[in-house]
């Protein structure tokens, strides 16, 4: 009776082990990035080369700001606003989790004579 059990018991060990194994084979090692991007606003404007950025779900974001004239910059989606001022950097900072295309309004200040319609900076996120 007692090998019986002792057999029992192994068995019911290599399962578990094997399982363990299984999941974690199966489980992809995922490591978000943490990247960050310096934006100017010079009358109501980035850079046309800053204009899209692409980042992958999970990334932690960073977008820096400076400004020519105090306003507001929005990120539409995450329902993100901060005052931006002359003479500092503005961090505005979130994880990616939603996927799709997230545009960046500006208001106030410099936003001034430009429509709302036009994005000041469009972020693409990217599935993992």
């Amino acid at each position: 009776m007692r090998l019986f059990l002792a057999m029992c018991r192994l068995r019911i060990l290599i399962n578990a082990s094997a399982l363990a194994l299984c999941l974690a084979a199966s489980t992809p090692l995922v490591h978000a990035a943490e990247v960050t991007y310096a934006l100017r606003i010079d009358n109501g404007r980035v850079p046309d080369n800053m204009q899209l950025i692409r980042v992958t779900q999970g990334d932690v974001v960073t977008l820096q700001w400076t400004a020519d004239k105090p306003s507001i910059v929005h990120l539409h989606g995450y329902d993100i606003e901060k005052r931006v001022v002359p003479g500092a950097v503005t961090e505005l900072k979130f994880t990616a989790r939603a996927t799709g295309r997230f545009q960046v309004h500006l208001h106030g200040g410099a936003a001034e004579g430009h429509g709302h319609e036009d994005a000041l900076v469009t972020i693409e996120v990217y599935p993992r």
